[in-house]
Parts: C-alpha cells; structure tokens; sequence
C-alpha cells in the first residue's frame, strides 16, 4: 500500500470516528435520554475544552517520546473501547466524566494526523488537499452507514442497539487503531513547539484590522455549534418530522456540500475575488442558513439550506487559515496559525458549545417543548452583527503591514 493510500485511509477514519457521533448525538441525548440543552452543550463542549488542553499533553510530553503513528494507534485503541462504554451510560453525570476522558484521548489525533500527513508527503501544497478530503468522505460514510444501520435495525431488532451512533464511533476507532500501527514511520520530534508559542502572535493584535478579525472569527465560531449541537434535535422534532433513522444520512448533504465548495469553488473564486470577498460571501451564508432554521419550513427548504454549510465552513474558516498564513510576518507563522486555531476550534466552539446548550434551555418548556424560531433567532442576529461589522471595518493586511507594526 502506497504512503498516499496509506494517509487518505488514516483521514477518512480520522473523521468517520468523529463524523459518527457528532451531527447526531444531540438527537439521541435529547430523545432518547432526556437531556436538558444545557446538558447536552456541555457534553459538546468536552471535545473543544481537549482541543485547549491537548497541546499541552501530546504536543509537549508524548509525541516527543513515542512514534507518532504509534501514538495514535494506542490512543484510538483506548478511544474505541471508551466509546464502547459510554454507548452504555444513561447517567449525565457519569457521561460527562467519561466523555471528558474520550475527549483528551481524540484530540490530540486531530493535530497528530495533520502532522504525520504533512511529514510524509512529497509536495503538501499539491497532496495535502487530496488527501484531507478523505477526511471529509469519511464523515459522509459514517452517516450513511449510520442511517442504513437503523433502517435494518428496524426490522432486525437484535442491531437495535442503545446509543448506537456511538457504537459505530468505537468501531471505526478500534479500527483506525490497528491499522495506525502501519502508516509510515515518524519518530518523535525531540525538539516540540513550545505550547505557548501563540503568545508569539499576540503583537498581531496591534492592528485594528487584525482585532476587527479575530472577534469576529471568534463570535462566528460560536455560533457554528447551533449547527452542530442544536440541527438534530430541531431536524428530529415535530416541526420538521425527519425520522430518527434517515437524521444521518440527510445531514450529510452539509458535507457533500463542503468537498464541492472546497474543490471546486474555493480554488476558483479566491484568486478571482480575493480573501476579503469569499470571507464575506462566506460569513453572510450564516445569517442566510439561520433564517430560514428561525422559519422552520418548509421541510424541503430547510434541507435544502444545510448546502450553506459547504459556503460557511470553507468560504470562512478554511479562508480565515488561508489569510491567517498569508499575511503573517515569517517568524510567526507557526504561532499565528495555533493561534486562530485555539481561538476557533478552542474557546469558539467551547464557549459556543455552553451558549447554544443555554438558548436552547431558555426557549424549552415542559408545556410546549423547544420554541426553535426564538433559538435559531439568537445565532442569526450575531452572524449577522458579525457580517455588517465585517463588511465595515474589515480591510485586508498585508505581510509587509504587519510585519511593521
């Protein structure tokens, strides 16, 4: 088996593990278990909260003593029997505890993969595109296989089994596990990047451009854990009627739509409009999806609207590393880019991950369930604050401008 095969095989069940559990586990949180939104934004924050600590531990004490490729292998190993187990638990308590465990066990392996990628590719500009979208297939192949496994289940009920989105999460975990003992050798890097290295790019802060772009990218990274938290629950309830058994396969169509705008439409229009212009078309596609979640029909709209997702994740986070890496001064390049990742994939989505948990809560009534229009109002009057603000005050740096601030 070729490196590249080897690597695109590590991708696909990087984020299958995570592309099992995540669009739906709200769903079967809320559902089947009774949590409150406040419960279930918690136990959604538990992953971002990992990807702050996880620098912390694999980036500074394990990877500089073990192979990466066995490092990853030991920790989906263990990550595959942990989720195993919490497909048992009822108890929010205990599930918070125990998903908090699995969280530091997955999070390192998000930047671990990246890593072993980039290592072992011949040309990353031109491979490491081709080979992430892998990634992304994955995720599409966990919800479909997730929505044929609950359409069999319903008539063979010996596969009905409790929580079994995380079921097929350890699976595809102990899977990866034994197959990462075989991608290519990367041996420890005894000279790691300091886990304070973001501090480094703090002084990106003196330009008011630069401040303008940070809150905003924070505030949209918040507001993209409605989607993930809250598009399940509000998909699988009675306003909407999508069936607990297809919720995995039609949620899907986000991700369908994320490889199209990221091979096709990014590469075209980015250097046809520029950074400025695709971040905002990207930013005013959050607002746009949000509406029509606040009016909550038609079905087929609604739908229809989770295509955004392709728009706003690739036209707005994945630009926001393109910018972050352009314009950069070079000795900080490196730092900048941890540090828009820990405000994004970090404190964003944490927080986020709390606050969607708590609107949700507020607009829920024992009498009269989750009132979605007033949910769904709250990410849409900030994605759209943040896309008026952005088309004001935001003016693109440059390297050269940077550099003398």
């Amino acid at each position: 088996m070729t490196v590249k095969l080897r690597l695109s095989v590590m991708m696909f069940l990087q984020y299958a593990i995570w592309g099992s559990w995540a669009p739906v586990l709200s769903a079967y949180l809320q559902n089947d278990l009774g949590f409150s939104g406040i419960q279930v934004g918690v136990i959604y924050s538990l992953l971002p909260l990992a990807t702050i600590i996880s620098p912390f531990i694999a980036g500074q004490v394990a990877d500089r003593y073990f192979a990466s490729e066995k490092l990853i292998a030991i920790l989906q190993l263990s990550g595959g029997v942990v989720l195993l187990f919490v497909a048992s638990i009822t108890d929010y308590s205990m599930m918070v505890w125990v998903m908090l465990f699995y969280s530091l066990l997955y999070a390192p392996t998000l930047a671990l993969t990246n890593s072993i990628a980039m290592i072992n590719m011949e040309d990353t500009e031109k491979d490491f595109g081709v080979i992430r979208v892998w990634g992304t297939i994955g995720w599409i192949v966990a919800g479909l296989s997730l929505a044929f496994w609950r359409s069999v289940a319903a008539d063979q009920q010996m596969l009905a089994l409790q929580g079994d989105t995380l079921v097929l999460a350890g699976i595809f975990s102990l899977v990866m596990g034994a197959l990462a003992f075989g991608l290519p050798h990367t041996p420890p890097q005894k000279e790691g990047a300091s886990p304070w290295a973001f501090l480094e790019a703090l002084k990106m802060f003196k330009s008011r451009n630069m401040v303008v772009f940070f809150i905003i990218s924070f505030i949209v990274a918040t507001e993209l854990q409605f989607y993930y938290v809250l598009t399940a629950p509000f998909l699988t309830s009675d306003q909407i009627g999508i069936s607990g058994t297809n919720i995995s396969g039609v949620m899907v169509i986000a991700q369908l739509a994320e490889i199209v705008v990221m091979a096709f439409m990014l590469p075209k229009y980015l250097p046809k409009y520029g950074i400025r212009k695709v971040m905002m078309m990207g930013i005013l596609a959050w607002p746009i999806r949000y509406a029509i979640f606040a009016i909550g029909g038609p079905t087929w709209l609604v739908v229809a609207s989770l295509t955004l997702h392709g728009f706003c994740y690739v036209f707005f986070f994945t630009a926001a590393f393109i910018y972050i890496d352009e314009v950069a001064p070079e000795g900080i390049r490196h730092s900048a880019q941890s540090l828009i990742t820990l405000i994004l994939l970090g404190f964003g989505n944490y927080l986020g991950s709390i606050f969607s948990g708590m609107v949700q809560s507020y607009y829920t009534t024992i009498e009269s369930g989750t009132n979605w229009t007033g949910v769904f109002l709250i990410p849409f009057y900030l994605t759209m604050a943040s896309a008026i603000t952005f088309v004001i005050f935001f003016k693109e740096e440059s390297r050269e401008s940077l550099e003398a601030v």
